[in-house]
């Protein structure tokens, strides 16, 4: 019997969890499925450009995991867009990281579930100018870390 898999902590939140060829019919392609910690692993090696060791301490996660992972990340991309095959993103072992967030209206920090809707307002002063912490440049790139519901 082999061990139960360990949960990989992921930050990103896809705006999107479906891609398909342009000009085709519906849904007559050939599906492949990314889990959200193959997508993670794509994210932070080939987009942020971190090194195997670094990505898999932000995944919480071994190396030699990590290259597992984004191993069969790329040959499923690759089969994506060689085959013209439908792409979906979801499942996988994971644990959605919290979006913090920050007044500055009254210093008051606080944490929800990124899958959770984007709050109005500071919970403490009900002021309106707070930012998420992931993006100091007070929500610029609001989407990297927010899925807009």
């Amino acid at each position: 019997m082999s061990r139960p898999c360990k949960k990989r902590r992921v930050d990103c939140n896809p705006q999107t969890l479906s891609f398909k060829p342009c000009g085709g019919h519906g849904n007559s392609y050939e599906i492949v499925s990314l889990t959200l910690d193959e997508l993670e692993a794509i994210r932070l090696a080939d987009f942020d450009g971190l090194y195997q060791e670094h990505a898999a301490e932000k995944m919480k996660i071994s190396r030699q995991t990590f290259g597992n992972i984004i191993t069969a990340a790329h040959k499923k991309v690759a089969d994506f867009l060689v085959n013209s095959k439908r792409l979906t993103i979801g499942g996988g072992s994971i644990e959605i990281d919290k979006c913090r967030f920050m007044c500055n209206a009254c210093n008051h920090t606080w944490s929800i579930s990124c899958t959770a809707e984007r709050p109005s307002e500071c919970p403490q002063c009900k002021s309106n100018d707070f930012y998420c912490s992931k993006n100091k440049d007070k929500d610029i790139n609001f989407k990297k870390c927010w899925r807009i519901v």
